[in-house]
């Protein structure tokens, strides 16, 4: 299991490098440019610069999180191809800059959805929330003005340039559904895959989150079976999948010590993090320790040990705590806890084996 943990950058981040460099087993940091659109090329000079500034620190550079999909390859638009160029190009510099993993989605208009990003927690600690009946009565645009209003930084997949068009995009997105936008992801990865093979790449798409329908747009990776269809489209070693045991776990369908005992070996990167279901299908970001969730989180781990796992992992979705005033979910003090609750029962089963 190679340690790693989230950045998003100088000047858009409240962590530093040197905070990070002081959690113990951390080797990697997962980057992106963030200051790129979805569709822009990533040029060798942009990626040199950020690599070698990370590198400086003592990290690892290997994974991306995330080269954004545009909306158009999404769509399935006749302007896709000069943004899958622009993918494609983008996959070869960072090949040649040494990154081995790039985590994508391809989820329409919205990444990860919440209702609360501050939502209070019984231990005085807050966290990110998702009102599942509040979603269904919810009017897009409303939901957009309390993430905007809640966070001075950029939030991942929320980008403004995206959020402008949000009345277009969904009148464009009333003619695709979940069958048409697997066809768009198969176009996707049958131009793409090739590409990243060669560049000793592999690209792990990252499930839904939610794993299921909001606001009438189609979802497609949703669990197991969205698994098996993604093999059956390419069975390219390139072609490898994030494990994000809080979003695909948020179904209660969804069984991830299963999950992560079948694909572990498609799965170059994994998120590990726990979330709290109510009977109503609402669900809240909890600590990593399993008791505080509704995820075996200690299942998930021995799933990965069984296996030797040596793929990339990260702590994800901190609760904020003691004050720190940080990116909603991507505070230090919570992901640090989480890196030693994972690497605590990491050593746990090898001392167990022997």
């Amino acid at each position: 299991m190679n340690m790693t943990f989230r950045w998003y950058g100088r000047g858009n981040d409240t962590v530093t490098l040197e905070h990070i460099k002081q959690i113990p087993g951390t080797k990697g940091i997962v980057w992106a440019l963030h200051n790129k659109q979805a569709g822009e090329l990533w040029t060798k000079e942009e990626i040199k610069e950020e690599v070698e500034y990370i590198q400086s620190h003592g990290f690892h550079t290997d994974v991306v999180e995330s080269v954004n999909v545009h909306e158009d390859i999404k769509l399935g638009k006749q302007t896709r191809d000069q943004y899958i160029e622009n993918y494609k190009q983008t996959i070869r510099n960072l090949g040649e800059a040494g990154v081995k993993v790039i985590c994508y989605n391809f989820m329409p208009i919205f990444d990860w959805t919440r209702t609360d990003l501050f939502h209070p927690l019984p231990d005085g600690s807050t966290a990110l929330y998702f009102d599942k009946e509040k979603v269904i009565n919810l009017d897009p645009q409303e939901l957009v003005k309390t993430v905007s209003e809640a966070s001075d930084l950029s939030l991942p997949g929320w980008e403004p340039e995206r959020l402008a068009r949000l009345s277009e995009l969904f009148e464009e997105y009333k003619g695709v559904d979940e069958e048409q936008l697997w066809s768009n992801l198969q176009y996707f990865l049958e131009a793409i895959l090739p590409v990243a093979e060669e560049a000793g790449i592999q690209m792990a798409i990252h499930p839904d989150d939610p794993p299921y329908s909001i606001f009438g747009l189609p979802r497609i990776i949703t669990g197991a079976a969205s698994y098996e269809r993604l093999i059956r489209i390419s069975d390219l070693e390139a072609n490898g999948f994030t494990l994000c045991t809080g979003s695909m776990g948020a179904s209660p369908e969804n069984n991830m010590v299963e999950i992560a005992e079948k694909y572990a070996y498609r799965s170059p990167f994994a998120h590990i993090r726990n979330v709290k279901i109510f009977d109503n299908g609402s669900f809240t970001e909890t600590s990593h320790y399993t008791t505080d969730g509704s995820i075996d989180i200690k299942g998930v781990v021995k799933a990965l040990h069984d296996q030797n796992y040596e793929g990339y992992v990260r702590p994800d979705h901190g609760r904020h705590l003691w004050g720190e005033v940080c990116r909603p979910g991507y505070g230090l003090y919570d992901r640090a806890l989480g890196i030693m609750y994972l690497l605590g029962l990491w050593d746990a089963y090898n001392n167990a084996k022997g």
